[in-house]
C-alpha cells in the first residue's frame, strides 16, 4: 500500500504547505481536492498546471488522484456533467494524476454508467480512469459495483472504498470488498465518532471498523493507494491533519503486504 493524504484535511493552506505536510508525514502522494480554495482545479492555465505538478514531483511525491465533485448519476441534463467530468480528466492528465474521483449524486445506475461511457475514450487516451466513491446515494459496494458493472468499461472505471459509508449504511466491510471485488482502485481510511456521529477522530479511537477493514484488505492482496480523508474543511473545530497521519501511516504498514 502507498499513503497519500487528502488536501481536504487542509483548508486554508497552499499547495506547499499541503505538500510539505505529505512529505513529513511519510506519504508517497497527495489527493488534491478540486476546488477554487485549494488552488487546484479545472480552470488553471498551462502555466499553472506545470507548477502545481513540478512542485508535487520535486519534494519526491506522487499525484494519488485528484478528488473531484462531478455527480455521475445526477438527474440533470447530460452535458454540462460529461463537460465537467471531461474537463477534470484533462486536468489529471496534466497533472501526471492517474484517475480522478467523481460521486454517484443520484440512485439511477442507468444514467451513470451512460455518462461514463461517453467519457471512456476520452479517458484511455488521456491515460486517467474515473473512480466513483461509495457515497451519497450509493454508498454501498452493492451499488458502486452495480453502477460500474452496467457501464461495462473496467479500463476507465474503478471504485474508491471510503471505509467510512458502506459500514454507516450498514454493509459489513467483508461484503462491501466482495462487491467491489475487480473494481477496487483507492481507499479512503478515516475514522469517526459512529454511524451516526461522522465527526472524524484519530485512528482507532472511533467506531469505523479499522482492524476488520485492514485485515480484509491484506488477504485480498490489496497494493494500492491508501489516502487519509480527515474532513477538516467540514469540520473546522478538529485536530490539524498532521496530527492524525501518524495514526494513518500505522495503519498502512500494519496492513501492507
Amino acid at each position: 500500500m502507498k499513503l497519500a493524504v487528502s488536501t481536504l484535511g487542509m483548508p486554508g493552506e497552499g499547495l506547499d504547505r499541503a505538500i510539505g505536510i505529505a512529505a513529513g508525514g511519510g506519504c508517497q502522494g497527495l489527493e488534491l481536492r478540486l476546488h477554487p480554495d485549494t488552488g487546484v482545479h479545472a480552470g488553471l492555465d498551462a502555466a499553472e498546471r506545470r507548477s502545481v505538478r513540478e512542485r508535487v514531483e520535486r519534494a519526491g511525491l506522487e499525484i494519488a488522484a485528484l478528488a473531484g465533485y462531478v455527480k455521475i448519476c445526477a438527474p440533470e441534463p447530460d452535458e454540462p456533467i460529461i463537460e465537467a467530468l471531461l474537463a477534470d480528466l484533462r486536468l489529471a492528465a496534466d497533472l501526471g494524476a492517474p484517475a480522478v474521483r467523481v460521486f454517484p449524486g443520484g440512485d439511477d445506475p442507468a444514467v451513470g454508467a451512460r455518462r461514463l461511457k461517453a467519457v471512456s475514450g476520452t479517458a484511455s487516451a488521456l491515460g486517467v480512469r474515473v473512480l466513483v466513491e461509495t457515497h451519497d446515494h450509493m454508498a454501498t459496494g452493492a451499488a458502486v459495483a452495480g453502477l460500474l458493472a452496467e457501464a461495462g468499461c473496467p479500463e476507465t472505471t474503478g471504485a474508491i472504498w471510503d471505509l467510512l459509508h458502506p459500514w454507516r449504511h450498514g454493509e459489513p466491510p467483508a461484503e462491501t470488498l466482495a462487491a467491489l471485488g475487480p473494481y477496487l482502485s483507492y481507499v479512503q481510511v478515516k475514522d469517526a465518532v459512529s454511524a451516526e456521529d461522522t465527526t472524524p477522530v484519530p485512528m482507532w479511537t472511533g467506531s469505523v471498523p479499522l482492524e476488520e477493514s485492514g485485515e480484509l484488505l491484506r488477504a485480498a492482496g490489496y497494493d494500492g493507494w491508501v489516502s487519509l480523508e480527515w474532513e477538516r474543511t467540514w469540520y473546522p473545530q478538529v485536530a490539524p491533519v498532521e496530527e492524525i497521519l501518524p495514526g494513518a501511516a500505522d495503519w498502512v504498514r500494519r496492513f501492507a503486504l
